[in-house]
């Protein structure tokens, strides 16, 4: 076995995966739910995440290992600078390395006035993780002047850039529909996460958005503010882990939250 394919297999359980992203400190700073993150990162992980992941600056405060994988964030950008969409390299797969960490990710936004220089430092990154054996996720988005972001097509085009250019999994967001993300996971060689969005107004659309993304072929979600920032982080995660691991319905889900 590969020390890649040994890292990808400490980020999911029988290949699924539920991913708690709390990168948002370096964009948003010290928003809702993350202000005290070691604490979350605990509440998260009782919840079945089977990964998390943070920038090495919170990699390295953690007192004590989470009881699922770890993922360690490698790009930035912040709200307060001039192009926020403007992602760039913060961090190496050496540091991830040292850090002990079982996957690296990097995002690029698709559309982007600096999507060249993204694309140079994902292929960059890819050529790295394969040099070191470790697992790379992509978290690719159309984002940029005059792009709709939940365009099928722009989903499914930025997916199989990622796919193309080494990721090993990619991060998108949800199209809405089952039919239109069955084509986006057609289109794309590796394995698909959705990202959790915005945060919802119900749990129930929240659940009802992984359960139909299961459906149509995605491996599980990358779930942030629809996690930490809920009323119970770790109910939620728990009802969002039983439909991806275990196809549970949505009505099952929300009995296991707890929600009427």
């Amino acid at each position: 076995m590969r020390g890649k394919d040994a890292r990808l297999r400490r980020i999911m359980e029988e290949g699924k995966s539920v991913v708690i992203p709390m990168d948002h400190g370096v964009t948003n700073g010290p928003i809702k739910g993350i202000e005290n993150i070691r604490e979350m990162v605990e509440l998260v992980s009782k919840g079945g995440a089977t990964a998390i992941l943070l920038h090495k600056g919170v990699l390295r405060q953690l007192e004590k290992l989470p009881g699922c994988g770890l993922i360690m964030h490698i790009s930035g950008s912040t709200a307060l600078g001039p192009d926020p969409n403007w992602k760039v390299v913060v961090g190496t797969v050496e540091e991830a390395v040292k850090l002990g960490v079982d996957a690296v990710s990097i995002h690029v936004n698709i559309g982007s006035e600096k999507e060249p220089e993204m694309l140079k430092d994902l292929g960059q990154v890819a050529r790295d993780c394969e040099d070191w054996g470790m697992p790379l996720i992509a978290m690719m988005y159309p984002r940029g002047k005059n792009i709709d972001s939940l365009d099928p097509n722009a989903i499914a085009h930025a997916s199989r850039i990622g796919a193309e250019l080494g990721a090993d999994i990619i991060k998108t967001p949800f199209t809405g529909e089952i039919s239109t993300f069955e084509k986006v996971v057609e289109g794309c060689p590796v394995p698909i996460i959705i990202a959790g969005g915005p945060k919802t107004e119900t749990d129930r659309e929240t659940l009802q958005m992984v359960k139909d993304a299961m459906e149509a072929g995605a491996i599980g979600v990358a779930m942030g503010r629809n996690a930490f920032q809920h009323q119970n982080p770790t109910s939620i995660v728990r009802a969002t882990s039983e439909i991806v691991k275990n196809k549970v319905s949505v009505e099952e889900a929300l009995q296991i939250l707890g929600s009427k």
